[in-house]
């Protein structure tokens, strides 16, 4: 390759179909080394949608850039900086990652199956020398340190949310699709892979440190070296998995219903009775001020049981069936409740910072009869006073929801129904949603 130079795009711009094949052509010539070539340089550019499948784009300058629901199936990213690029819902399946910086990337639903990301630097973004500049690329990746530098501290700039956090912007891979991708050697400390589908990966010697896997399956994956050192693993599936050369070391895991108190496991086991036979057997869930914390609730049936002021502070209850349940003033921080059915549940003042309520039913419950009928009545959620800062609430029904002074500060509202909601004082300085 000749010596770098780069065509500038401009920041946060839409181009044109022109001025982008421009861009990928010289790139194209600088890749080979033939006269007028240049190295591209599409950093924080608009780009959302674009079909650059099959391209070649070996070290190209993609950071900060937007991208989602791009299509970059087989296309050759290897060295290239994506740091804090916006791949949300892209298309990255059999594309060549390795030693890609993505370092705080919004990799969210992005589906790299079949994907190599062999060697990828997928650490929290921060203006610490990462990607290729950490490997020492070579002369020409050194010289211009101080322009990636720049361009970094711009797309940090932009982020929003945590972007003076201590440790930077965690890479989000929530609910990401790595089927059979190779992460060998990748680095993911710190990284959010929460219900994430890793199942058949190869992450050997792979460092997963202080990742957050809540949900996320890991089934069928090669394990051998990785480590997940103080990793979140409540409702990590890992079936199939040898874990005999694998670190484990202070990592979280799930505790199951088996462990806790046998009250608990009665209480749980005499509701579902309830439920099933419309209240001729079993007896309703008083579980109040209970310690579920990292409970594995997954798909289990608590509607309508009392759970006021208990702990499911990071419990896995994705799928779970919580309607019209009395969750007020209970801590679900962290919680994963991806899926679950809410309708017409009272969370007044309930604590649900960081929790993932990611197509949550919210809306109001259909209220029937002794026999099972409608009676033609509904029920709407209560989250009066609740706190949902950085919650994900994408693509929650929220519905008639009572939201009357909740804190929504920093959560992701992308494609939630508000449709009817009561938002009195509520703080609504969350992320926008995406265009669609």
């Amino acid at each position: 390759m000749s010596a770098v130079t780069t065509v500038p795009s401009p920041a946060s711009a839409t181009l044109r179909p022109d001025q982008l094949a421009e861009v990928l052509e010289r790139h194209a010539r600088w890749i080979k080394g033939q006269p007028g070539g240049a190295r591209a340089n599409l950093s924080h550019a608009d780009l959302e949608g674009a079909d650059l499948s099959q391209r070649d784009l070996r070290g190209a300058r993609l950071a900060g850039a937007r991208l989602a629901r791009s299509r970059l199936n087989g296309t050759n990213l290897a060295g290239a900086d994506l740091f804090a690029v916006d791949l949300r819902d892209a298309d990255i399946t059999r594309a060549n990652l390795m030693q890609t910086d993505l370092r705080g990337a919004r990799l969210r639903a992005a589906d790299f199956s079949n994907a190599n990301l062999r060697g990828a630097d997928l650490r929290a973004g921060t203006l610490e020398p990462g990607g290729t500049s950490r490997r020492s690329a070579g002369p020409d990746l050194t010289q211009d340190a101080e322009t990636t530098r720049q361009i970094h501290r711009t797309a940090l700039a932009r982020l929003q949310g945590n972007a003076t956090a201590m440790g930077g912007i965690p890479t989000d891979l929530t609910g990401a699709l790595l089927v059979n991708a190779n992460l060998t050697d990748a680095d993911l400390t710190g990284s959010i892979l929460q219900n994430a589908d890793l199942s058949g990966a190869v992450l050997t010697n792979a460092n997963l440190s202080g990742v957050r896997l809540n949900g996320a399956n890991l089934s069928g994956a090669q394990l051998d070296g990785a480590s997940f050192d103080d990793a979140d693993m409540v409702g990590t599936r890992m079936a199939d998995c040898d874990l005999s050369q694998t670190n484990l070391g202070g990592a979280r895991l799930t505790r199951p219903i088996d462990s806790m108190g046998s009250e608990i496991q009665r209480a749980i086991f005499d509701h579902e009775r309830w439920i099933e036979s419309f209240g001729q057997r079993g007896e309703r869930a008083e579980l109040d001020g209970a310690d579920l914390s990292r409970a594995d609730l997954r798909s289990v049936n608590l509607s309508a049981a009392s759970m006021r002021g208990a702990n499911l502070s990071d419990a896995a209850l994705t799928g779970a069936q919580l309607m019209m349940a009395d969750l007020s003033g209970a801590n679900l921080e962290g919680a994963n409740l991806m899926g679950a059915d809410l309708s017409g549940a009272n969370l007044s003042y309930a604590k649900l910072s960081g929790a993932d309520l990611t197509r949550v039913n919210l809306g109001p419950a259909e209220i029937k009869d002794p026999t099972g009928r409608s009676t033609g009545r509904s029920w709407a959620a209560n989250l009066m006073g609740a706190d949902l800062r950085q919650a994900l609430l994408v693509g929650s029904c929220l519905t008639q929801a009572n939201l009357t002074e909740a804190d929504l500060e920093n959560a992701d509202l992308d494609g939630a129904d508000l449709a009817g909601a009561k938002l009195q004082h509520a703080h609504l300085r969350g992320r926008p949603p995406r265009r669609r």
